[in-house]
Order: structure tokens, then sequence, then C-alpha cells
């Protein structure tokens, strides 16, 4: 660990990465042609690790603001941001179309949403570590981040529902796979050579 308490494994604010439930290959994907009861935008489940669809950036919680390249602690709320789309990771008192369990959506524009949008990770030790498993539960509801396999039919066959489940099972551990993580020297370094140019 460096004096700064960043490891260069740690997942970090401003990452651009994919989610990828553990034990499977799902990754949470904002679908832009299915929208829920609620009217929001529905988030599912797909087999596709190499989807452009399926990445997401790490922000501060709402109405906050977090410097790039921080590391992520345990217990620290974030906000999961699509990156084609700018809308959060969403949930809130509806019930998911497949399961029966709560609506897990997406919400906002560029980014901006509201404090529904927030989630808390959950993970062993003092921060999350990118290659370890976490679970999302949402700060408002408690739900946990899931997908138990239920399927969509027309016009999204074959995505799966992503929900809110409130007790903690094999279904809601993710990890972060591919994508873009930030380093705080990283960004110095970048900032250097922008104000050389």
């Amino acid at each position: 660990m460096t004096e700064t308490g960043f490891e260069p494994n740690l997942s970090s604010f401003k990452a651009c990465f994919q989610l990828l439930q553990a034990g499977t290959i799902q990754c949470g994907r904002d679908k832009h042609v299915e929208n829920y009861s609620s009217g929001q935008q529905s988030v599912t489940g797909v087999t596709s690790v190499d989807d452009s669809n399926s990445y997401w950036r790490i922000r501060g919680k709402t109405a906050t603001v977090c410097e790039r390249g921080t590391p992520i602690k345990c217990g620290q709320p974030i906000r999961l941001t699509h990156v084609n789309t700018g809308r959060n990771l969403h949930s809130h008192h509806f019930t998911s179309p497949l399961s029966g369990n709560q609506e897990v959506s997406a919400f906002g524009e560029e980014g901006e949403g509201d404090y529904l949008d927030d989630w808390t990770v959950l993970c062993n030790g003092p921060y999350w570590v990118r290659d370890g498993e976490v679970r999302f539960k949402h700060s408002s509801t408690e739900v946990l981040l899931s997908v138990t396999g239920e399927q969509y039919g027309r016009p999204i066959s074959g995505q799966k529902e992503v929900h809110g489940m409130a007790q903690p099972s094999q279904n809601n551990y993710w990890k972060a796979m591919e994508g873009i993580f930030m380093k705080p020297s990283e960004l110095l370094k970048a900032e250097a050579h922008h104000a050389e140019l």
C-alpha cells in the first residue's frame, strides 16, 4: 500500500467497468427498448461479456463529489452510472415484472438523479478490491442487487431480469470486470501532460 492508501488492484471512483455476477457470465446492462411499469428504463443481464452497452461508471453518492482515483471503502455509498445513457442504477418500491422482487431501473439524465440512485458497497476488508466479490445494497430500501435467472421475451428475448432481493444469496455477488481503472498517479500525469500542450 502506498502513502496515499491506494493499492493498484482497488476499485476507484470514475472507473469504467462491466459488472459480472459471480459464478455466471451475466453483465448488468441498460437496454433502451424496454420500459417498466414505473416508466423507467430497464436494466437487464446478458451473457455477452464484450457488449459495449454493459459499461458502468462509479461515482460518489448523490450530492457528493469524489476525486477521481480515490479507493472505494467497504460500506461506502456510491452511484453506478451507465456509460452510454448517463442514467444511474436506481431502485424504488415497485415490483419487478418477472420475479416479483423489487424493480431495479435506470434513472436520471447525465448522471443526475436522486437519492434512490445510491448503493452501498458491501465487501470484506477496508476497500473494494477489483477482483474481489462485492454486494450492492440499495441505500434507501436495503435490497441487494441481484439476478436469479428469469428471462424476458420479445423484444429483449433471453435477457435476464436484474432486481433487488431482501435476502443475501449467491445471486447478489458481483465482480468488476474489464474496464478502465484510475490511479491517482495516472491522473496527475495526465493533467501535467495536458498542461504542456
